[in-house]
């Protein structure tokens, strides 16, 4: 039996999901901005779908914008109110030093032409005191970009108390809340944000399929254009049975989660609490302050984070060393570096991501399995190459 606990970088695809998204492509064959009733048949499914997901984070419907996913909604969220605001002279960027890549390389990209871009420390806590976004927000900020929830370490952000910040200010305030999404509950309003992003396949939702609240009445350009789809606010032909999944997935989520948040976080706890008593120079980093259910981080001291995911992986494990949309890169965590860690526990840290399905019996062989390697590892010196 394999066990999977990398949720974070992607979700199993639920089977009532599976189910939709072919019966879709089967009969939803209709394009849902065609008047005739096979692109009404379509254009009821969005409507449905859209529906689903507003009820997952407690919004409207109507300020649900469908995209290609996570990294497509970051970029039309932080370019839109870059290119809007630009005119009245708000070129100031705002994020956290522990933002996923498609914040940060969006900003980057914008930095280089021309806009000024300032990454907000989050010291050993791995969470942002609002205080430190109250020092560098000025009359020139468009944005202020905060995840609600980080994909490496699970710490969760003050994102409320940013954007009455940001909106004290006149500046747009955005949260990546792709890791929240299915792990806590998400009321946008209660957030106070402007703009929020959520990516399909990270709570069993197909891949390739995301969304973009948009509060309503809020304008900024558009990053596809073209035709009027989605209000005018993404063009393209709408992926009927993706975005079908997705609502099957957003539904499933809903009902689900009063019972598998303190499920996983039961099972997270479990996971730190063994390792540390069992592993000497085993610590969590980021553990003391608010994190998501499903996901901890845990360095092992003399072992390589990479060696050790390998070997996890021949024994029928799989986990990871950090975000999957970094992997392949030489480059160490920059979310553990942000926190303060010394270079040798960040090369020896190791991300758990739990999901719903995960079982105790599941979590007790990982422990095992964990012990197993690591001592194995550090007998042969740690695996460094």
């Amino acid at each position: 039996m394999r066990i999977y606990l990398d949720f974070n970088a992607s979700a199993p695809v639920r089977d009532e999901v599976a189910d939709a998204v072919v019966a879709a492509m089967r009969t939803r064959y209709g394009n849902a901005s065609s008047v005739h009733r096979f692109g009404q048949e379509a254009k009821a499914a969005l409507d449905e779908a859209r529906s689903a997901v507003a009820a997952l984070i407690g919004g409207d419907a109507p300020d649900i914008v469908f995209t290609s996913g996570g990294t497509e909604s970051d970029n039309t969220a932080i370019r839109g109110v870059a290119h809007a605001l630009e005119a009245k002279g708000r070129r100031h960027l705002i994020a956290t030093a522990i933002e996923h890549e498609a914040v940060r390389a969006t900003l980057q990209a914008l930095e280089q032409r021309g806009w000024r871009t300032t990454l907000v420390p989050v010291g050993r806590s791995g969470v942002v005191d609002p205080a430190a976004v109250e020092r560098v927000i000025d009359h020139q900020t468009s944005l202020v970009s905060v995840m609600l929830a980080n994909n490496e370490i699970g710490t969760i952000q003050p994102v409320a108390a940013i954007a009455a910040i940001a909106r004290a200010h006149g500046a747009v305030m955005h949260t990546d809340a792709v890791q929240g999404a299915g792990r806590i509950p998400i009321r946008v309003k209660d957030l106070g944000v402007d703009l929020l992003s959520l990516s399909g396949h990270k709570f069993g939702g197909p891949k390739g399929v995301g969304v973009l609240w948009m509060r309503r009445g809020l304008a900024i350009h558009p990053w596809a254009t073209g035709g009027r789809q989605e209000r005018g606010r993404r063009a393209g032909t709408e992926n009927v049975p993706a975005i079908e999944g997705l609502g099957v997935a957003a539904r499933i989520a809903r009902q689900e989660l009063a019972d598998a948040g303190p499920r996983m976080a039961t099972l997270r706890d479990r996971i730190d609490t063994e390792l540390l008593a069992r592993i000497p120079g085993a610590a969590v980093n980021a553990g003391d302050g608010p994190r998501v259910p499903n996901t901890t981080n845990v360095s092992f001291e003399g072992v390589e984070g990479e060696s050790l995911v390998i070997g996890l992986d021949l024994d029928g494990i799989a986990v990871s060393t950090g975000s999957a949309c970094s992997s392949g890169t030489l480059e160490p965590s920059h979310v553990l570096r942000a926190i303060g860690l010394a270079p040798h526990r960040v090369q020896s840290a190791i991300r758990f991501s739990l999901g719903p399905s995960t079982t105790t019996e599941e979590i007790d062989r990982t422990i095992d399995a964990v012990a197993r390697v690591v001592g194995r590892l550090r007998a042969v010196g740690g695996g460094r190459g």
